[in-house]
């Protein structure tokens, strides 16, 4: 048996903390059912990190002020699915949010969203007054709440951004190390020229020999970063400063998106990454009774690459006329033949959202592959690029060295 820290609230909404003995974590859930409790996080006496019931729940963390990030929208929308699925009323459920919120922004948001679903507004009229639910969530809640299955909808959006959330993890997992490699590598550089370079300057200047020319330059590149390191940072923050001004802009943002698409290494996997968020974004929208041409300016909106958007533009365009999603797509080229076919399919048989979710979790798979083969290239050959560029720096110095005072190597 093993000692279990668990936090719940009443039927009333009074927040409850304390100790349970028991097995595991499901039979710590029963338990405070039994007692008429509605679990919000269970960890265990070790200080493992907090479970909701059935899922992993981190504590609550701090929100910014004018935008949810992804995990903190997760984990609250789990805490509200959990209250409202248990039974307690609405307004109980947000005020116990707000109470259970250490950060003040977080809870003057939900205090506001409490205070107008009190005064009669919806709660996706209440979140809609809030930029930190993008519309997405917002338009969910907005047709749960019309079709009376608000429990469902919260349930699928905790689903979604589980979904979304874990992809995002994935990523940033598999390119720490190589992101480590590049750094390391570049400080490796930075110091061999800044500060082991210029004691070989004085120590040649000493001996008054000519050096090979391999030599030659590297002492002139250190002597430049030594310098002018000013005018490189200059140089660097100017050409991003010129890159941002250039994305704001309509047509900027347009073509970079578009280079992006047509680059050949990662070209095909940001495609597939965006092709997989608007068909799971899609899906979800449609399942939960959200209509078609609303789902799509709502798709559109949020897509993360304007070529893709313009050509949920199109769709949209083709919808009205009657023509349907798969046809659109197949005209605008942007999305996988596989796809499209698949989507075609999902219309024939009246299974367009589900099918969009076996789309999503088709090229969520394929990404999670490709990027696992691309870190494991990647790994070894930094390493190679890493050892050959601090090398080749050292190899240069030590010949100088031997030339000068005519050693064979």
């Amino acid at each position: 048996m093993a000692q279990f820290q668990y936090r719940a609230v009443d039927p009333q909404g009074k927040v409850i903390e304390g100790m349970i003995e028991a097995a595991e974590v499901p039979a710590v859930v029963a338990r405070l059912h039994d007692r008429g409790l509605i679990p919000l996080s269970i960890a265990s006496g070790d200080g493992a990190r907090p479970r909701a019931a059935g899922v992993q729940l981190p504590a609550l963390p701090a929100l910014g002020r004018r935008r949810v990030k992804g995990r903190d929208l997760l984990i609250m929308t789990q805490e509200l699915s959990a209250l409202v699925g248990s039974g307690l009323p609405l307004d109980r459920s947000l005020a116990t949010l707000a109470d259970l919120a250490d950060n003040p922004e977080l809870k003057r948001i939900l205090t506001e969203v409490l205070h107008a679903v009190q005064g009669g507004k919806s709660l996706a009229e209440a979140l809609g007054q809030h930029r930190a639910f993008p519309p997405l969530y917002v338009n969910m809640i907005r047709a749960g709440e019309i079709g009376g299955f608000l429990e469902l909808v919260l349930e699928r959006l905790v689903e979604y951004l589980e979904r979304g959330q874990q992809l995002r993890d994935e990523v940033r997992s598999a390119l720490t190390y190589p992101v480590l490699l590049v750094c390391a590598m570049g400080v490796s550089i930075l110091v061999l020229l800044v500060y082991v370079l210029p004691k070989f300057t004085v120590l040649f200047s000493e001996m008054g020999r000519a050096l090979p020319l391999q030599a030659r330059v590297l002492l002139a590149v250190s002597a430049a970063v030594r310098g002018y390191w000013w005018a490189g940072i200059g140089a660097v923050g100017l050409v991003a400063g010129g890159l941002r001004y250039s994305i704001r802009s309509p047509r900027g943002r347009y073509e970079w998106d578009q280079w992006k698409l047509r680059f050949a290494l990662v070209g095909p996997l940001l495609r597939k990454m965006e092709v997989a968020s608007l068909a799971r974004t899609l899906g979800t929208l449609l399942k939960s009774g959200v209509p078609m041409l609303q789902a799509l300016g709502i798709v559109k909106e949020v897509a993360g690459n304007q070529v893709i958007a313009r050509s949920l533009g199109e769709v949209e365009v083709g919808v009205r006329e009657g023509a349907g999603v798969a046809e659109p797509l197949a005209r605008s080229g942007v999305f996988p033949p596989l796809a499209v076919q698949m989507i075609a399919v999902g219309e024939e048989t009246g299974k367009l959202d589900e099918l969009l979710i076996r789309v999503a979790d088709h090229f969520d798979r394929e990404v999670r592959v490709k990027i696992q083969q691309f870190t494991r290239l990647l790994e070894p050959v930094l390493i190679l690029v890493m050892g050959l560029g601090v090398g080749s720096i050292v190899i240069s110095m030590l010949s100088a060295i031997f030339s000068v005072n005519d050693l064979p190597m």
